[in-house]
């Protein structure tokens, strides 16, 4: 699972490291989402999924990360890397009265499939949108 289709796509990677990047990280998510043919509602929550998974590796751990994103085998694949723990998913939604918790679960809710690996990179969070037909997946 680590390592791209690197024959099908372009992978297209961006490194993050402060707050102030997640602006940044949400563009570049958005631009190159569009690019591989997700449609706009796909795209809206691909960009949230990543910011959240982005915005936890701000708050609890150190070093900042990379998100990288390709298509292949119509999906478009994107990967959130950073030197944090392995997450567990498969979460319940907190409850309402909670006041944290919920970004796994939102991100397991918004995605076609998310999965994550430990491996010499750090932990890698992979996200994936199934491209409608007719669309391209470059």
């Amino acid at each position: 699972m680590t390592e791209p289709n690197t024959s099908a796509a372009r992978v297209e990677v961006m490194s993050y490291t402060a707050a102030d990047d997640l602006p940044a990280v949400r563009a570049f998510t958005q631009r190159h989402a569009a690019h591989l043919g997700l449609d706009p509602e796909q795209i809206m929550s691909l960009t949230i999924a990543v910011s959240e998974l982005v915005t936890n590796t701000l708050q609890h751990t150190t070093g900042g990360g990379r998100v990288r994103i390709w298509a292949e085998d119509g999906q478009v694949v994107c990967d959130i890397i950073d030197g944090g723990p392995m997450r567990a998913f498969g979460r319940r939604m907190p409850a309402a009265d909670a006041d944290r918790g919920r970004g796994l679960a939102i991100v397991e809710r918004l995605c076609d499939q998310v999965s994550a690996i430990a491996d010499g990179e750090g932990t890698i969070v992979r996200l994936r949108f199934t491209c409608a037909p007719g669309t391209r997946s470059a």
